[in-house]
């Protein structure tokens, strides 16, 4: 029989190993920014309430990107298909024009939707939350739509994955 674990404090590298092995989607936060369309993607999105409508997702609060969503206070989540890797990484790093070569349209409330999302929700900013180093965003739904056709791009213990292909021997 072994000991059981002594509390004690979490060192960062064994808090993101243990946790990624939780799988979680990609998503895109977008915004009608004061100098054009702003983004920066995020993998804390979570359906937080049905009823009012709400989500929820977490910035970095280094972050300088969410400055520019939260002062729009109307954003959108683009979840990404698995075939837009390179916009995953593209809108995580600082700096530059991430919109650049993008294909995109204004949505119901002025935030960029991406093409080829598998969905999108349409936000306004209802309630923020100190997360430590994050920021908890809270949104209520103002539009959603999604693309049935689409599977969503998965991040899993660092890096992205596909959904598995069923075995065509699966019952």
């Amino acid at each position: 029989m072994t000991d059981p674990p002594v509390p004690g404090p979490v060192r960062e590298a064994a808090h993101r190993a243990v946790l990624g092995h939780f799988a979680s989607g990609v998503a895109v936060v977008t915004a009608d920014g004061p100098d054009g369309p702003v983004g920066l993607t995020c993998q804390s999105f979570v359906s937080l309430s049905l009823e009012p409508p709400l989500i929820s997702f977490a910035p970095a609060r280094t972050s300088r990107t969410w400055p520019l969503v939260r002062a729009s206070g109307v954003f959108c989540v683009n979840v990404l298909a698995e075939e837009q890797q390179s916009l995953a990484d593209a809108f995580a790093r600082w700096g530059g024009d991430k919109f650049r070569g993008v294909a995109w349209s204004p949505g119901p409330d002025g935030a960029p939707l991406l093409e080829g999302a598998c969905a999108w929700i349409s936000c306004a900013l209802v309630h923020e939350y100190d997360g430590g180093d994050h920021t908890i965003a809270v949104g209520r739904v103002t539009a959603l739509r999604a693309e049935p056709s689409r599977d969503p791009l998965i991040f899993h213990r660092g890096r992205y994955r596909a959904l598995a292909v069923p075995s065509p021997l699966a019952g």
